[in-house]
């Protein structure tokens, strides 16, 4: 009895095994590039204004309505083309008169040409007097100054009828028309404008807190809807003044597409390019978003030889393509992670190659 207690106890007072330690976490192959410096343009984006060098607010010189529209905008229009027909029928009127008027006055001075020449050889001959003859080139010259007065108003009366007809003051494109037919329209009336189709240029207001930074011969790049470059610029034209209502510096830079391309007054997106500078660029797939904070993974080497994946948190910059550059977190030399990076977490061991 006290031999199988002895035993017992013994077996009571034993010591449990230690666990058998599990596997170490397998490394995930990963995919690394070095990370290097490339140039990359700073640059901001800025609403610009088309418009044209050469540019006209088409208005009429007389009053009346309007009975003859013969364009519409975007037309392209020759230098003298008639665009507008403002009611001429008053007018008109005045130089039928006129015309009567001059008409007749033309008869009598051609009659008193005729009576003065046949006074000249009665007089020549003998048979009329100084006197008489001196009363026929009176009546003559009366009724040709007359006549000639007759003619003065009637081209001046056909000079006025030609403002009812407003036509292109210069070959160009027409812009918005405003008005309808039937319309009255005075002298201060904006008809339409019309927009040489050359020498385009970009207006830019720049914030005052970028006085300093701008030059002239800035490059200015001209983007589609989807942000493409549709051609460079530079600046040509840097404003001495701020303006007073935009708080802003204005530049202007010559457009070369023509109006085909643009309007004037068209608004579109302009991009200073301020400097180049060497920046790491990496790839977009390379970048994670988290809480708003985008980070990378870095292959890091440990003491023992092997690698871990390492959160990064980056600042990123302008977009190069296909890729972004980082202002701040990465350096020349890093091996960032371009693959599985919706895998990793932070210090998991990796097998970067690549």
């Amino acid at each position: 009895m006290s031999m199988l207690c002895a035993t017992l106890l013994a077996a009571g007072c034993k010591q449990p095994a230690a666990p058998t330690q599990g596997p170490a976490m397998q490394a995930l192959p990963v995919q690394t590039v070095a990370v290097s410096l490339q140039p990359v343009e700073q640059s901001s984006d800025y609403v610009a204004t088309i418009k044209s060098r050469r540019s006209v607010t088409v208005m009429p010189q007389v009053d009346g309505n309007l009975t003859q529209l013969l364009v519409k905008s975007g037309d392209h229009v020759k230098a003298g083309q008639l665009m507008m027909v403002v009611d001429p029928l008053r007018q008109q009127a005045l130089v039928d008169s006129q015309k009567a008027t001059e008409n007749q006055k033309k008869a009598l001075y051609d009659y008193n040409t005729i009576q003065v020449g046949r006074q000249r050889k009665l007089f020549e001959a003998g048979i009329t007097s100084r006197d008489t003859l001196d009363q026929a080139e009176q009546s003559f010259q009366n009724t040709k100054a007359d006549w000639e007065a007759a003619v003065a108003t009637r081209k001046s009366l056909e000079q006025q009828l030609d403002y009812y007809r407003v036509k292109a003051p210069f070959d160009g494109i027409v812009g918005d028309v405003p008005v309808h037919l039937g319309d009255y329209v005075t002298p201060s009336t904006a008809l339409t404008t019309v927009d040489e189709n050359k020498d385009l240029e970009a207006y830019i207001y720049v914030p005052t807190d970028r006085g300093s930074e701008v030059h002239m011969g800035l490059p200015v790049q001209l983007l589609d809807a989807d942000d493409k470059p549709i051609e460079t610029s530079h600046v040509d034209f840097l404003s001495p003044q701020v303006d007073s209502q935009l708080q802003g510096i204005l530049l202007k830079a010559p457009v070369h597409s023509s109006l085909l391309q643009f309007r004037s007054a068209q608004l579109i997106k302009a991009r200073i390019i301020w400097k180049t500078a060497p920046m790491p660029v990496i790839p977009v797939l390379a970048v994670s978003r988290q809480g708003g904070q985008s980070f990378v993974f870095l292959a890091q080497q440990q003491p023992d030889g092997h690698f871990a994946a390492r959160q990064v948190s980056v600042t990123l910059g302008e977009t190069v393509g296909n890729s972004y550059s980082v202002a701040s977190g990465l350096k020349p030399g890093d091996k960032l992670i371009v693959s599985g990076t919706q895998f990793l977490v932070d210090n998991m061991p990796v097998m970067p190659h690549g």
